[in-house]
């Protein structure tokens, strides 16, 4: 099927093609002015604001929302399948980890006084939301929603039904910043994932992509005859826009996860060991410590926070040193 109101497709059409699409504008909209009054609200109570750094974040991602869902990447979504994975990664990847980045909850979160932060503390640790949450969950959606829409007769029914696009821009921007939100967070949710799982947990996510992505370039047949009969009549065969569209998902795909990997070493690397296995090497290390203090003889209730902030704890471990300083042993088990 010819398309003639979409040109051939080069930079000049690429950087002029513009088709507003109101719904995506106003959510845009709003995700701007509802941070922002958060931002107001939080400084007004004194409460401590997000860096610049996150703010800029957050504006990027959701002027990249904008730009994606009016420009030519939209526009030529349908027709070019190659153009429809960039719209792909650029909802799923990019623009989740920048608004994830900004962090958007902990503005919901500062923009109140004590009682609302009780109240959202609750609700953020309430079971369901907690299930919600959790990485593995979020990483099941992910992997479900590429499979899904990629290696069944989705994108088919999509091409007849022109709703469906929007529903699967939505899963997109959806799974992907539920996938990110407990990979790349740092929000005030029940979880609190340690750095080498948030690295295990981006490397995971890779395999969705690349198992689809090696999928599209051996395929042989046409898998989306509807879809594929859009193109217009400029635009490549068939396969190989498949094959295009399939290395883009595997390469660009695996390496936008391979930045956010890079990233959490680096912010590992600059925020120190205890993030590296989170609450559960703190909590190994009390106990050690605990029971070390028991066998010294030192009576110590362990510790509820870090064991580096307890003045009880610190003035036992003081204890001990000074102990094995003077050449004292720690008893032994009768």
């Amino acid at each position: 099927m010819d398309h003639p109101a979409l040109p051939v497709l080069d930079w000049h059409s690429f950087l002029t093609t513009w088709e507003l699409r109101p719904g995506w504008l106003a959510f845009c909209a709003l995700l701007l002015v509802a941070y922002t009054y958060g931002l107001y609200a939080a400084a007004r109570r004194g409460n401590p604001l997000v860096s610049p750094v996150r703010i800029a974040c957050f504006g990027l991602g959701v002027a990249a929302l904008a730009i994606c869902m009016s420009s030519a990447v939209d526009a030529y979504a349908m027709s070019l399948f190659w153009m429809h994975m960039i719209e792909h990664l650029t909802l799923i990847t990019v623009i989740p980890a920048l608004l994830i980045l900004g962090h958007p909850l902990t503005v919901l979160r500062s923009a109140g006084g004590p009682e609302w932060q009780r109240v959202f503390d609750a609700a953020m640790h309430s079971l369901p939301i907690s299930i919600l949450t959790h990485p593995l969950v979020g990483l099941t959606a992910y992997g479900v929603v590429v499979f899904y829409t990629h290696l069944t007769p989705f994108m088919d029914r999509m091409a007849a039904d022109p709703d469906l696009m929007v529903v699967e821009q939505v899963l997109y921007l959806g799974s992907g910043t539920w996938l990110l939100l407990g990979a790349i967070g740092e929000e005030p949710i029940r979880w609190k994932t340690p750095y080498l799982l948030r690295i295990v947990l981006v490397v995971m996510a890779m395999v969705p992509d690349t198992l689809v992505g090696i999928v599209l370039l051996q395929t042989a047949d046409n898998p989306f005859p509807t879809y594929m009969a859009m193109r217009p009549a400029w635009a490549p065969s068939a396969l190989h826009d498949l094959e295009v569209g399939g290395s883009l998902m595997w390469a660009a795909g695996d390496g936008l996860m391979m930045l956010l990997a890079v990233g959490l070493v680096l912010s590992l690397l600059t925020r120190g060991r205890d993030r590296f296995l989170g609450d559960w090497l703190e909590g190994v290390r009390t106990s050690t410590f605990v029971a070390h203090a028991e066998r010294s003889g030192v009576e110590l209730d362990r510790p509820e926070g870090p064991l580096d902030e307890d003045d009880e704890a610190l003035a036992a471990y003081n204890e001990m040193l000074a102990r094995l300083r003077s050449g004292q042993q720690e008893p032994g088990p009768d």
